[in-house]
């Protein structure tokens, strides 16, 4: 017995609703822009579901669709600030606030400049990532081969962790 589009959406939206729209707050920094990015990836789900055969998960479906939305999305706001490559990706500046709270929320606000930062499939990689998505399923997602994946991964770890590297760790030997 197969499922009709109506129950699909429905099964998508109680599984993966939460990582789109955190895929929608990742791609677009403006809070009402991603919302309404987050609401074009649920009508773009709607419609597809319509040709959804299951010759692949679910997941590995609503994923393309909302990559595919983030994509167009960003090519159309291509007009706006340029971004950088992954090599070429600047720090943000660190605070000396020792508040535990206050630094976490600064942590993961500089994890989102970062990731804002990436060019679009290096984002949409780490955010998988992030999602706790395998190599496998994030190559099947966004067209790339799995060793890419992985290479990609690496790099944007290594930048991340450079990035949150302190001075008391970083060259200093006892």
């Amino acid at each position: 017995m197969t499922q009709t589009a109506e129950q699909l959406y429905r099964q998508a939206g109680e599984q993966f609703a939460p990582a789109l729209a955190r895929l929608a707050r990742t791609v677009e920094r403006d809070g009402e822009k991603a919302r309404d990015l987050e609401q074009e990836m649920h009508v773009a789900l709607w419609s597809s579901l319509t040709r959804f055969e299951g010759d692949c998960a679910l997941k590995t479906w609503v994923y393309r669709v909302a990559h595919n939305v983030a994509a167009s999305h960003i090519a159309k706001s291509a007009r706006g600030p340029k971004r950088v490559a992954l090599e070429n990706i600047e720090s943000l500046p660190t605070t000396d606030n020792a508040e535990a709270n206050l630094a976490e929320a600064l942590v993961l606000e500089q994890v989102r400049g970062l990731i804002a930062k990436l060019a679009p499939l290096d984002a949409q990689v780490i955010v998988l990532w992030l999602e706790g998505e395998s190599g496998a399923e994030i190559a099947e997602i966004t067209g790339l081969t799995p060793g890419a994946v992985s290479v990609r991964v690496h790099r944007i770890k290594a930048l991340f962790a450079d990035h949150f590297e302190t001075p008391e760790n970083h060259g200093e030997q006892s």
